[in-house]
């Protein structure tokens, strides 16, 4: 009988790989927290950190069991675990859209924390209810479509922001990057095959750290910001928030306009990790996986986290790495001590984040790079065109954020004129609201129209049609006719695509059916018979 491996040298590599990744997150929740939410520290690193620190080590774990039942079964010992962490997207999402708001308009900041566990409350029902619909949903949708759409993620969200961060401070960033690349794609090996992310982080804190030590802030680090962060250093156990969560309700018309269509967007995001997992080897039942997701966010939420767990994109790049079950795990126990006894702050002040940002690169390349690698080659169009709504949500994140620096928004500039000048910001909104559907149903349609299956190509038209007219696609929130004229285009190209099905011989009985009963309605009534020889009736009075 085999005995499955807890851990293996692999798991370094992946540890230090995945847990930077969970730093730059905690990182980045932080500053929205402290200075976009105006959140107080003791909420911060009292409340919400030791909160998100909990549900974090029980999703890891979970997902370490996960890997190891699979291990067992299977007999095979390359299974990794699946990675889950905070949901980034929605890190941004609650902060800006859901907590900042209802702070500033109450001018409460514990109120837009309670309208963020409000929100993570309901997402986390739609998870759970939602879960045993996925198995379904990934039958049903080609694998270039799921795995392009994450891919689209990836590169705009995922590995752009670094890559540009890399940039602005060449001398860490670069160096870093090459640090980590000629170990983890060219399989060169450090003296004691040392991680490659800690080669990269040890290199970084040296650079930046002897930078600052002659002046010249290189990296962003500083004794001042080290020595403010020991002062949250001491234990911090989560406390039960259930009336803060309750508390939240009384913005619920507000929460809902994203919550729904956020909630099924991790029920699409879940679906395209666990199919990037079982590309690259190691298939998870898609229903335990959301359904997990759902629960540990609700556990998680009911101590104080407004922040929704999810599967996380990397799951290859781990693998890849030589990690298994191990790094998972690992993970989890070193952010539940991280957050609990305050260390994050120290951690957060003295890592520069440019020399982090490589890894997050390297797992957009990886994942980007998957899209394309484990599909049919014919298949590469359908790969693009899921990736064109993500682009699109980028470019208008960033001329919202660059008309903003400059006191203003797309709507007091004018449309006529960001047109005039080469900005076509209506279709950058229209195309890139709710861009993981929008990018999942054009692949899929594209991959049908691919292999001359009208049918299906059909059915997703009109499903984009129908998510489309109430804003879960192409529409900045929840609604009812929220684009219809899209909406319409979209049921028209249904009804074209069927209409092709139909004359190759593919379309179903009902539509045969369908047209059989618009001909005999449209047909005229066949007219009356004269008989020769006898003259026509009399008109009657």
């Amino acid at each position: 009988m085999m005995r499955t491996q807890l851990w293996t040298p692999g798991d370094w590599n992946a540890l230090f790989g995945f847990g930077t990744n969970i730093l730059v997150n905690l990182l980045v929740l932080t500053g929205l927290l402290r200075f976009v939410v105006g959140m107080p520290d003791e909420i911060v690193f009292g409340r919400i950190l030791p909160a998100a620190g909990l549900m974090m080590f029980l999703s890891t774990g979970y997902y370490a069991y996960l890997g190891w039942r699979l291990m067992k079964e299977t007999g095979r010992t390359d299974v990794c675990a699946l990675p889950s962490g905070i949901s980034v997207p929605h890190m941004f999402v609650v902060c800006l859209v859901i907590m900042m708001p209802i702070a500033r308009m109450t001018n409460d900041p514990i109120k837009g924390w309670e309208a963020g566990l409000t929100w993570v409350f309901i997402q986390s029902f739609v998870l759970i209810f939602g879960a045993h619909a996925a198995p379904w949903i990934r039958r049903i949708t080609p694998r270039a479509a799921l795995l392009g759409t994450l891919a689209g993620v990836s590169v705009t969200f995922i590995a752009m922001r670094p890559a540009l961060e890399m940039f602005m401070t060449p001398i860490l960033g670069l160096i870093c990057f090459a640090v980590i690349l000629v170990a983890w794609f060219g399989g060169f090996r450090y003296p004691r095959n040392i991680p490659a992310g800690l080669v990269a982080i040890a290199f970084g804190l040296v650079i930046a750290w002897g930078a600052a030590a002659i002046g010249l802030g290189f990296g962003g680090v500083g004794l001042t910001a080290l020595g403010a962060s020991f002062s949250q250093l001491g234990l911090h156990i989560p406390m039960p928030a259930i009336g803060h969560v309750f508390g939240g309700f009384e913005f619920i018309g507000i929460i809902l306009v994203t919550a729904i269509p956020f909630g099924i967007y991790d029920l699409v995001e879940a679906l395209d990790n666990v199919e990037s997992a079982e590309a690259a080897g190691d298939h998870y039942p898609t229903t335990r996986v959301l359904t997990a997701d759902g629960v540990v966010s609700l556990i998680g939420c009911c101590m104080g986290n407004p922040f929704i767990n999810a599967v996380y994109i990397g799951h290859p790049g781990w693998k890849s790495m030589g990690g298994r079950i191990g790094y998972s795990a690992a993970t989890g126990v070193a952010v539940l001590v991280f957050t609990w006894l305050g260390i994050a702050s120290v951690l957060l002040a003295l890592v520069p984040v440019v020399a982090i940002a490589p890894i997050l690169l390297y797992i957009g390349m990886l994942i980007g790079a998957q899209a394309f690698q484990e599909v049919p080659k014919g298949h590469a169009p359908a790969v693009v065109l899921s990736l064109t709504p993500h682009l699109a949500h980028w470019a208008k994140t960033l001329i919202d954020g660059a008309l903003g620096a400059a006191g203003t928004n797309a709507a007091a500039v004018g449309m006529d004129k960001l047109i005039g000048m080469g900005v076509l910001y209506p279709g950058l909104a229209v195309m890139g609201e709710g861009a993981i559907l929008g990018g999942l149903v054009l692949g899929a349609i594209a991959v049908f129209i691919i292999e001359r299956d009208y049918v299906k190509a059909s059915g997703f038209a009109a499903a984009g049609a129908v998510m489309t007219f109430f804003g879960l696609m192409h529409g900045p929130a929840v609604g009812f006719a929220v684009t219809p004229a899209l909406a319409f285009a979209y049921l028209m190209v249904a009804v074209f695509l069927m209409a092709c099905a139909r004359q190759e011989g593919q379309a179903p009985a009902w539509v045969e059916d369908l047209v059989s009963k618009a001909k005999a309605k449209l047909k005229p009534a066949p007219k009356a018979e004269v008989t020769a020889g006898t003259p026509p009736a009399a008109p009657s009075a």
